[in-house]
């Protein structure tokens, strides 16, 4: 057998095994890779892993057909030794080797930009983000410092809160900042990771779908009790966030009257605090 009908061989065991594992993995896999479904923003992000897997998967298939059926079909009997003759400027093989992978990375550039623009700046792009959601947002500023966040309503006088609420439903304009060192915002099931940086306004669009808790984290090493920095958000009916927001600005009056007027950014005095 020539290595052309071995080629025929591979290649028919590939697609076949491509058009069986290929569906399996969109429609078993797919559904179930990070981060969920509990934002307009994470499930895109799942519509965009599930794209990767379903692509992806074809590679791979290939890779394990091609060494299986090389460890089976040219196995070596007894002490034998096989080699067989080099293959060396194979203009075919070079051929479909550049249009295979450029049209693969042609095609996620297109897909990565257009799914950019359909639900706004999910990682945040600093203070004007190239992709703007329809709607009218809730805005809602991230403030980090070591070593926790907290969260400032402009729409409700300045309050700044202790613990982030979203209404359910309702297009959610955050404005990550920092008052110290470079942080990392970082709520898991909403899809949201956007960096929080002293001096800098970064943007992000989030639309909650969905009842639920949601883990807040800082993904960037901040100093000694990085680790500690994290939180627990809801996302509540808009009655209940407009019961809650009023119940903040009550017991946070107080605070908010020595407050800075709401700004974008903040630059307080240097503070030490060990980190």
């Amino acid at each position: 057998m020539d290595q052309h009908n071995h080629l025929r061989r591979v290649g028919l065991l590939w697609l076949l095994a491509s058009a069986v594992a290929t569906p399996l993995v969109i429609v078993l896999v797919g559904p179930i890779v990070p981060p969920g479904s509990g934002s307009v923003e994470a499930s895109g992000q799942v519509t965009d892993n599930t794209v990767l897997l379903g692509m992806v998967t074809p590679v791979i298939v290939g890779i394990m057909v091609y060494f299986t059926y090389a460890m089976i079909v040219f196995r070596a009997a007894g002490d034998a030794v096989l080699e067989g003759p080099a293959v060396r400027g194979h203009r075919g093989a070079q051929f479909w080797w550049i249009v295979l992978t450029s049209a693969t990375v042609l095609f996620l550039a297109a897909f990565g930009s257009w799914r950019l623009l359909q639900d706004g700046s999910g990682g945040g792009q600093g203070p004007s983000p190239i992709a703007v959601p329809a709607g009218k947002p809730l805005e809602v500023q991230v403030i980090a410092q070591q070593w926790q966040f907290t969260y400032r309503y402009p729409a409700y006088g300045g309050v700044e809160t202790a613990h982030l609420e979203l209404p359910d439903n309702q297009l959610v304009e955050l404005h990550v900042t920092s008052l110290d060192v470079t942080h990392s915002f970082w709520a898991y099931q909403l899809g949201v990771k956007a960096d929080a940086n002293p001096g800098v306004d970064n943007v992000v669009y989030v639309t909650p779908t969905r009842l639920q808790s949601f883990d807040i984290r800082c993904s960037e090493l901040c100093g000694l009790f990085h680790g500690y920095m994290f939180d627990t958000g809801e996302v509540v009916t808009p009655s209940a966030f407009d019961s809650w927001i009023a119940k903040q600005r009550v017991l946070f009056a107080p605070a908010t009257r020595v407050l800075p007027p709401y700004a974008t950014t903040y630059s307080p005095d240097p503070q030490r605090r060990a980190g």
